[in-house]
């Protein structure tokens, strides 16, 4: 990933600098423990809640097992209800296919619903290299744009602003701002729509992402709230759509059991207000002009590793992230990556190559493993087993460059190997601990062992079992 996203520092650092702000923790404790909440009720409303999570998982691992008849199939139904279907080996092809799909329109400006496919590829930033504006039409994306900030999570993107804030970039960013707009929920919201009205009116090109792709019958699906995803899908002549690989399911019976899952898991509703599909071109209704671009960036990759491959039955519904004790205090930005917390962590090295750069290194290792997104994933994703084998990649990737965390292990190894040295270390760390403990704790350890001690105090070493074993 490019642009937006380059030059982000590892994830120690920036959630070092994140937790630092009082404001963003105080903005994501209330909103996640909001969306919590509402999950919980809703889930529990279901006794075969468990039966429909081990449904939502077989459903995707077969589409992933046979995911090259199921793209093929889905191509194949597509084009023979009249749309055109692209292939994108990565992001610079997707980029370029959706540029001269939108030349050829002649149009400067297109209308988006919330993608995050598009997020991923950056074609915002890519279209306005070119002289085209992507107007973001979801209000959270908005409130991002037009803020010219970065999303911070997978379902609300500003869950980091709280009412205030919206309210004073509407002021600063929107040309038609009612005035004396105030921070009123439905006054912001009117604002919004009174905006988007006119971009939706006058918009000849839309572009979308999808929930689901349905290979039996080669329909799209967007699960939103808010009604701007239908008004993209329906009154633009043309419509493109960017679609990763894995959104594949095989049937349209399949449909039956993502939709249980997907709204519950994500907004804590029993189904999501706004449902679209569509299947190709209807002559005289909608878009007379229809594209999918089927993105790979990465997923075949993903789809190699036995265990990595669990990231790619993901159906985006933020759960993970809502339950995460990391993520709700560092926020989304600290992650790097348009795909944030629990998933994000082990999505973003598989899509980029965990030695790609220091935030994919990072992010395995941005996690308690406390098992918390295993248990509300809908799809069930193995996200701590997923973490810990990432990490082993990581470390293997790094073979042969000498760490602090190498040195300590390789040092460790030669003080047990042998009893007389693992003796003397012990009355080496006993002398250490009456030297530095205060209390029966030591505060701070020297050099490399300050980063253990500067979170956590360290009990002073006691007497050892060697020297009990000996007394008695």
């Amino acid at each position: 990933m490019t642009g937006a996203w380059m030059g982000m520092p590892a994830f120690p650092d920036a959630a070092r600098e994140a937790v630092r702000d009082s404001q963003l923790r105080a903005n994501l404790r209330n909103a996640t423990g909001t969306i919590r909440a509402k999950r919980a009720r809703v889930v529990a409303e279901r006794p075969d809640w468990e039966q429909l999570r081990v449904a939502g998982e077989r459903i995707k691992d077969q589409a992933l097992r046979n995911l090259a008849d199921h793209l093929v199939e889905f191509e194949r139904n597509a084009t023979a209800a009249g749309a055109h279907v692209h292939w994108a080996r990565d992001a610079a092809e997707a980029n370029k296919i959706v540029l001269e799909l939108v030349r050829a329109t002649g149009s400067s400006e297109v209308v988006k619903v919330k993608s995050m496919a598009t997020q991923e590829i950056e074609l915002n930033e890519s279209l306005a290299e070119h002289g085209i504006t992507a107007v973001e039409t979801d209000l959270a994306e908005l409130i991002v744009q037009l803020g010219h900030d970065k999303p911070s999570h997978i379902l609300v993107p500003a869950i980091h602003r709280n009412r205030a804030e919206i309210r004073e970039i509407f002021t600063r960013e929107m040309p038609d701002v009612p005035a004396g707009l105030t921070d009123a929920p439905i006054e912001l919201a009117g604002a919004a729509r009174a905006h988007l009205r006119r971009k939706f009116l006058s918009a000849r090109v839309g572009i979308s992402g999808a929930n689901f792709a349905v290979a039996e019958t080669g329909t799209l699906v967007v699960l939103e709230s808010e009604g701007n995803g239908r008004m993209c899908l329906t009154l633009p002549e043309t419509l493109i759509s960017v679609v990763g690989i894995e959104k594949v399911v095989p049937t349209f019976a399949d449909l039956e059991v993502m939709m249980q899952l997907l709204p519950r898991s994500s907004t804590g509703e029993r189904m999501n207000p706004y449902t679209s599909m569509w299947t190709g071109v209807a002559p005289g209704d909608g878009p007379q002009d229809v594209h999918i671009v089927l993105l790979d960036n990465g997923r075949t990759d993903a789809l190699a590793d036995e265990i990595g491959r669990q990231a790619l039955r993901c159906i985006r519904c933020s759960a993970c992230l809502n339950v995460c004790p990391v993520y709700e205090r560092t926020g989304g930005h600290a992650y790097g990556s348009v795909y944030p917390g629990p998933i994000g962590a082990i999505l973003t090295p598989q899509l980029r190559g965990v030695a790609a750069d220091a935030v994919s290194a990072s992010l395995p290792f941005a996690s308690s493993l406390c098992g918390a997104c295993y248990e509300v994933c809908p799809v069930r994703i193995n996200i701590p087993q997923a973490l810990v084998h990432l990490r082993g990649q990581v470390v293997d990737a790094k073979r042969g460059k000498p760490s602090a965390e190498r040195l300590a292990m390789v040092g460790m190894g030669w003080v047990f190997g042998s009893p007389r040295r693992l003796r003397w270390a012990q009355k080496l760390a006993a002398l250490g601990g009456r030297v530095l403990g205060r209390r029966g704790r030591i505060g701070r350890l020297p050099g490399p062992g300050a980063a253990w001690t500067d979170t956590r105090d360290l009990p002073v070493p006691g007497q050892s079992f060697r020297d009990w074993w000996a007394d008695r």
